[in-house]
């Protein structure tokens, strides 16, 4: 009698959690995936996504979100870094990358959430051997928003840098690579977009965008006749950034998927889905990758989706971290 009580009990409980689990499974939102490789490809060019999150630190279940950053591949080596969020760290050394590789590091702008890990990254490639500098390239200053190589100096100087014992950087000493920051003119997304010299193999152009009173940059990257755009963080107000970009049909578009655009969002930041969608509908890109996520956004994903195509009908993936998209 004591066993079949015990069995009464478990099946009972098997029964609840089943019962419990179906309205959870049933409610989470349907995100689309594009299929994604196991790794990056060997040959070609790739671009991965290493933190597909936001600024505040989320977690759902196995969905955790590191901050903003890419890597590009060329035929099976990372040559590209942009931006490196907090948590892209970690993300960094699970893709394999290797600053010892890299061509360049770029930054959108100098918010946290895409330039928190910078120091750790570059505290690593310290332990790698590299000879060559490494350009550091993002955008210029405005109040309260030091221009990326004052940004550098407050993290480095050997004498008042936050991190003076990595001072090294700066001057190409005490055993450490030399970095060589460069700044590029925004105007609050009215400056003349600027082409990068950072590898004969692809080309880069810096896209100045609106970020409400934050210096920020967009970037296209360009390979074999194939090109990849990436957003930034950028409002509505980015219009020279349209206006260039309209036509221009990309393989991928990865736009930053920040706000819902219900009440309550901040304004004048970040596009909304309808905006993300009028700007997909003007570049034309082959696929839409939503990436910068927070639950947020991902809350309302249908409602998001449906807003997007009001203006693209293309197709639409929401990225996860390490997702790798071949160009």
């Amino acid at each position: 009698m004591g066993s079949l009580r015990k069995l009464a009990v478990i099946v009972s409980a098997a029964a609840f959690a089943s019962w419990w689990q179906a309205p959870l499974a049933h409610s989470a939102p349907a995100i689309p995936r594009a299929e994604q490789p196991a790794a990056c490809p060997a040959t070609g060019a790739a671009l991965q996504v290493l933190g597909s999150g936001g600024p505040i630190a989320e977690w759902a279940g196995e969905a955790g979100r590191a901050g903003t950053s890419y890597l590009l591949w060329i035929d099976g080596k990372p040559r590209l870094l942009i931006d490196a969020g907090a948590g892209s760290f970690l993300r960094f050394a699970q893709a394999g990358g290797t600053v010892a590789s890299l061509d360049a590091i770029l930054l959108t702008h100098l918010h946290a959430d895409h330039a928190g890990d910078l120091a750790g990254v570059l505290n690593s490639g310290g332990f790698e051997t590299r000879s060559a500098p490494l350009p550091i390239i993002g955008p210029d200053s405005a109040d309260r928003f030091p221009g990326t190589t004052e940004f550098l100096a407050r993290l480095l100087d050997k004498e008042a840098g936050a991190f003076a014992y990595n001072g090294g950087f700066v001057d190409g000493t005490e055993g450490k690579f030399l970095i060589a920051p460069h700044d590029i003119t925004t105007a609050a997304g009215e400056a003349d977009p600027a082409g990068l010299d950072v590898s004969n193999d692809y080309s880069v152009i810096a896209h100045p965008v609106h970020h409400g009173v934050v210096p920020a940059l967009g970037f296209v990257i360009e390979w074999q006749g194939r090109t990849a755009v990436i957003t930034g963080d950028q409002s509505a107000l980015s219009q020279r950034f349209l206006a260039d970009l309209t036509a221009s049909k990309p393989v991928i578009l990865f736009a930053h998927h920040v706000i819902n655009g219900g009440a309550g969002q901040p304004r004048g930041l970040h596009r909304t889905p309808e905006q993300i969608g009028v700007l997909a509908g003007a570049l034309a890109p082959a696929r839409l990758v939503l990436t910068h996520n927070m639950q947020r956004s991902l809350s309302p994903l249908a409602e998001s989706l449906a807003a997007i195509a009001k203006g693209y009908s293309g197709p639409v993936s929401v990225a996860a971290d390490l997702d790798c998209f071949a160009l």
